[in-house]
């Protein structure tokens, strides 16, 4: 995974550590200076800041005191419980956290190897499909001589001031980090999947089944060391951060650090009984105001769990920020719940595996319609069409698609730093060509956030996914993730007629392009004992086929199918078969250029080689189009 990991900015850090121990002065970042302009953006609101590196602070500094918890996180004087929840989160996974923290023993503090301490740090995060390594120094905001932003329970531990760094020199500033989703965070740390699920939406407050089938997916995704955020939306200004009379707070992001099925009963008994309670455990980034009700950490509702699984739990009774909820109550309070999947790309895993196929891409406006690819979506019907288009062949299964537009949180001073809306639609496909209705079969929703996900099962077949922003001529670059069961070969489709290449003046280049479009047959043979059929019907022309679904039971089926072709040779004739499996059922051929009037026909169905001026039973209704601007249909 890491062997593409890139240096960000073109900072390395084992050639400036090596630097620095060579002229013997600490690190001092030039990208990321100890000023006001890598603290705000909109102005100082904190007063005078001293920077000071941890040994200004304390005498034995540590990147871990006690190995890493998500009990060392606590929230500065900044709005980003989002960040700090992504990283009570990260905390618990210990596969996940060093990947984040690379090589930490090396950059741990050795008081036995004083002169191997340079005052430099790095870490590294998963940008737009590419995990980058981001060197920082290790000078931090303080006043009055403590931490202005994140810091630990334990005074002398530094490993999220210097993580929240890093994190804050990506996005420009610390202020950039004011208020962000969760989901992107969990992103960043893992280069998963993060689905955003509406929990008011679901009404799984509500609805029993639907709420188990819920539980079971969060566990299955946390026993799978997937990172999992919650919150309570905040409809109001006023709401921000409000707490309600059961302790919960609205408008603040949870982590979630923990998932079971908890046994009730105590002693032998209990291992006999099949009652399970649903349990989630949360923790509150401020590291403290809790929960209150049911199953909080004094409650009466402990004492039907025998000791050894309260043990097993980590119950504590201290206001540390941590606590339970069992799940009908959790479903009940928070309004959203965000899920970050690690999809599982190994062939050695015993859990299921996906293919993961990766395209980038922009939308750019442009004046010239075959050239613009910013055309907004499905609303705008004169420009959808315009938008960049990722063919997908799919075998019946289910897909993942993630969408996902370059940060723009990133560039606040230049006024950049609001998200696009964005989102994509997906249609089935006869060789690659969309239409407006015929195709569509789902879209995503819209929203300015920084991805966009959606899982679907889809029947057997070729797809193109458009991605798009809501309104036209927007720009920007974005990264499309599909996941499949087996290799999918996504391709841009980018060209708006054939390529010429070193064998066209040998074997020529179309002349014209035809539209046939089979709109519907009637009175064909029937083939059961109730005299229907199982008909499909296949277009060719020069060797080229586009062919229909199968149509059940039935002697009149509406096909409404079109295929396009780019004809080299004018004179050859289009043929379409009517054909039920492994029977012929009979076939036209047709002819059309240009001057043909753009009508629509219903034609005989003839019979095949020396028979094919043998009329069949049936007919077919067909409308052909013909032109010689390649572009023009």
């Amino acid at each position: 995974m890491f062997s593409s990991v890139k240096a960000f900015e073109g900072q390395h850090y084992s050639n400036l550590k090596r630097q620095c121990l060579q002229s013997e002065h600490l690190f001092e970042d030039p990208l990321f200076p100890a000023v006001d302009d890598s603290l705000f953006y909109l102005g100082n609101r904190i007063g005078r800041v001293h920077w000071k590196r941890p040994r200004e602070l304390c005498d034995d500094p540590r990147l871990f005191v006690d190995g890493i918890s998500a009990h060392d996180l606590h929230q500065g004087q900044l709005g980003n419980c989002w960040f700090v929840a992504a990283c009570s989160s990260l905390a618990s996974r210990e596969s996940l956290w060093q990947k984040v923290i690379p090589d930490w023993k090396e950059q741990e503090w050795d008081p036995e190897k004083a002169d191997s301490y340079a005052g430099i740090f790095h870490f590294r995060f998963w940008r737009f499909g590419e995990w980058m390594d981001v060197v920082i120094d290790d000078r931090l905001p303080t006043v009055d001589n403590q931490l202005v932003y994140c810091h630990s329970n334990d005074s002398n531990e530094f490993w999220s001031a210097l993580v929240e760094k890093a994190y804050a020199k990506v996005y420009g500033c610390y202020e950039a980090l004011d208020g962000g989703n969760t989901a992107d965070a969990l992103v960043d740390f893992t280069g998963g999947v993060s689905e955003p699920m509406d929990l008011l939406e679901g009404q799984f407050a509500q609805d029993e089944v639907a709420r188990n089938q819920l539980f079971e997916r969060v566990l299955k995704v946390h026993n799978r060391d997937g990172l999992i955020s919650c919150s309570i939306r905040a409809t109001t200004v006023e709401d921000m951060e409000a707490r309600l009379d059961c302790g919960l707070v609205k408008g603040h992001a949870y982590a979630v650090t923990d998932v079971r099925k908890v046994r009730l009963g105590h002693g032998l008994l209990a291992y006999f009984k099949s009652e399970k309670l649903h349990m989630i455990r949360m923790r509150n980034p401020w590291g403290e105001k809790e929960w209150s009700g049911p199953w909080s950490d004094s409650s009466e509702e402990w004492k039907k769990v025998s000791k050894s699984e309260r043990e097993k739990l980590g119950v504590t009774v201290q206001d540390d920020g941590e606590f339970w909820m069992n799940f009908e109550d959790f479903c009940h309070y928070f309004t959203d719940l965000i899920l970050c999947r690690l999809i599982n790309t190994s062939y050695l895993s015993i859990h299921k595996t996906w293919e993961e196929e990766v395209m980038r891409g922009s939308w750019i406006h442009r004046d010239n319609p075959l050239r613009n690819r910013a055309g907004g979506c499905i609303n705008h019907k004169a420009t959808f069409l315009q938008n960049p288009q990722v063919s997908v062949p799919v075998l019946e299964d289910e897909v993942l698609i993630c969408l996902q537009q370059k940060e723009r949180r990133a560039t606040p001073k230049e006024g950049k730093g609001e998200n696009l809306a964005i989102g994509f639609d997906i249609h089935r496909v006869q060789n690659c060509i969309v239409s407006l209705t015929k195709t569509y079969i789902y879209g995503s929703i819209y929203i300015n956030s920084r991805c966009v996900f959606l899982r679907k099962e889809l029947k057997e077949g070729r797809y193109v996914i458009i991605p798009t922003t809501f309104d036209p001529g927007q720009q920007g670059e974005f990264l499309l993730r599909v996941f499949t069961d087996v290799p999918s070969d996504c391709k841009e489709l980018t060209l708006d007629e054939p390529p010429q290449t070193c064998w066209t003046g040998m074997c020529g280049y179309p002349q014209l392009v035809t539209q046939v479009h089979v709109l519907s047959a009637e009175g064909l043979q029937g083939q059961d004992a109730n005299g229907a059929s199982d008909p499909y019907v296949i277009i060719t022309c020069e060797g080229e086929k586009v062919r229909s679904p199968v149509h059940k039971d039935t002697r009149c089926p509406n096909f409404d199918i079109k295929g396009i072709f780019y004809r080299k040779k004018p004179k050859e004739g289009i043929h379409i078969e009517n054909v039920i499996v492994d029977t012929f059922l009979g076939q036209v051929t047709l002819f059309s250029d240009p001057n043909d009037r753009q009508e629509q026909h219903t034609v005989y169905l003839k019979d095949k080689g020396s028979r094919q001026d043998n009329s069949l039973s049936g007919t077919l209704t067909v409308r052909v189009i013909t032109c010689t601007n390649l572009t023009h249909i």
